[in-house]
């Protein structure tokens, strides 16, 4: 055998080896993306139900959302009555029953005369430091 002959074989020899070590990297690349395919799949399965739930949960907001916004104008339009009659009745018996209670008081104070006994004033106290002290003593009875 021949020099030539040796590397030949030696090239052979390694283009094996680099040719196996290929075969099984794409071997694993295959069952790697076999293996992607397949969780994607199962993605898309779980995915498509959750989507519809969520299609479905935003529209009963969007249903729930408008019956609140019919109750808020409806209360909103019970408020502006409610102030309306409130401000009605009071233009209305406001006045007068302020006058019936003027007058009242007047004719009580008319019949009832004046008393001659005066109301006691009260004791004069001072404030010192956050204390009450008696402003004279008194005599006790």
């Amino acid at each position: 055998m021949s020099g030539g002959e040796v590397a030949g074989i030696l090239v052979a020899v390694f283009w094996a080896i680099l040719v196996s070590f290929l075969a099984v990297a794409l071997a694993r690349l295959a069952q790697t993306l076999k293996a992607t395919t397949k969780l994607v799949a199962d993605v898309t399965d779980q995915a498509v139900p959750l989507l519809a739930d969520a299609s479905a949960a935003v529209r009963s907001a969007q249903t729930q959302i408008q019956r609140v916004d019919a109750i808020a104008s409806d209360v909103q339009e019970v408020t502006s009555n409610a102030s309306a009659l409130s401000s009605t009745v009071a233009s209305t018996f406001g006045g007068p029953l302020v006058k019936v209670a003027a007058f009242g008081y007047g004719v009580r104070r008319a019949l009832g005369g004046r008393k001659e006994e005066a109301p006691a004033a009260p004791a004069r106290r001072s404030v010192i430091v956050g204390r009450t002290l008696p402003g004279a003593r008194r005599k006790r009875k």
